[in-house]
């Protein structure tokens, strides 16, 4: 089997926010203050890091999502186009504030509060209005940044044409996700406490999550790949769990680790590489992503995943 991806068009649908990160000694306490190192402007969202890291591989990929009509909008928009990503499927909503990201970063955490903005005002006839680009895809690849709504619609449209669907449920929604979500969703790909969230099970060993994993995939028809940090990402080969391992490396900032992890994923399925091997690339891809400030910054190349795998090319 060749190492070299086959360039197959992956269609980014999801969030552009502007991350307003805070450097912090630790993080604050409730009803605590705390002095912050310094703070920094970065292109963010999940839809919009997703789409970068496969950019950054070397992927096609199309990033489908909305900005608002302030400076915020126009600084994404030129952000996402030196990615080499195409402008064309942005939407700019009028008299609405792009979306924006609160980010609080200690030295070995983080925490997130999302300020929607034109992030929430897709609707079906939005989503219609990408018929074309959806359907051109050869995967679907989703967060919940946006209203579920349009990422089903987004979905039933992949559907329509045999579109793969890989939904990442962040963040998880407090009341849950949507059977009707579910069922058009091919890979589920959460995190720990995301599928904890969902399951209502605890899964913090091996077994446990093991059995939520089959009572998960019994019920629901899919596949899914829980990202589980410095441990890698676990999944079910015949009915047992199997665990990619991430790489040992200086860990300078986890933000955007789940979603280069992502789009690693989704680049490695659109290159018809076996599961084992996609998941064990985006483990790669994501200990990487961690060695440097911001969601983006450290996201690396394809070339950059292989050389850190090249002591062993056949595992992969």
């Amino acid at each position: 089997m060749t190492m070299e991806p086959l360039n197959r068009k992956v269609v980014v649908f999801g969030s552009l926010n502007m991350d307003i990160v805070v450097s912090v000694d630790r993080l604050p306490q409730a009803g605590e203050t705390v002095t912050a190192r310094g703070s920094r402007l970065l292109p963010g969202g999940k839809g919009a890091n997703q789409a970068v890291a496969l950019a950054r591989l070397g992927a096609d990929a199309v990033l489908v999502g909305a900005v608002g009509d302030d400076e915020f909008g126009v600084r994404l928009v030129e952000a996402a186009r030196q990615e080499g990503l195409s402008a064309e499927a942005i939407r700019i909503v009028p008299s609405t504030p792009s979306g924006t990201a609160m980010i609080y970063h200690a030295p070995s955490d983080n925490c997130i509060a999302v300020v929607p903005g034109a992030n929430a005002c897709w609707d079906a006839e939005l989503v219609a209005s990408c018929h074309e680009m959806i359907a051109g895809g050869t995967i679907v690849l989703a967060q919940l940044e946006l209203p579920w709504q349009a990422v089903a619609r987004a979905f039933e449209l992949a559907r329509q044409h045999g579109v793969r669907t890989v939904l990442n449920p962040a963040p998880a929604p407090a009341s849950g996700i949507p059977e009707s979500l579910l069922r058009l969703t091919d890979i589920l790909t959460p995190n720990e406490s995301e599928f904890r969230a969902l399951c209502g099970r605890d899964c913090d060993t091996d077994e446990l999550l093991e059995a939520a994993l089959l009572e998960w995939e019994a019920a629901y028809g899919h596949r899914v790949l829980v990202t589980r940090g410095a441990i890698g990402a676990s999944y079910l080969e015949a009915g047992h769990l199997r665990t990619v391992p991430s790489l040992a490396v200086e860990v300078a900032d986890t933000t955007g680790a789940g979603d280069t992890f992502n789009g690693a994923l989704c680049f490695g399925l659109a290159s018809d590489w076996p599961f084992e091997r996609a998941a064990h690339f985006a483990a790669a891809a994501a200990s990487l992503s961690v060695t440097q400030l911001g969601a983006q910054a450290g996201m690396p190349t394809f070339a950059a995943v292989m050389r850190r795998l090249s002591p062993e090319p056949q595992s992969i």
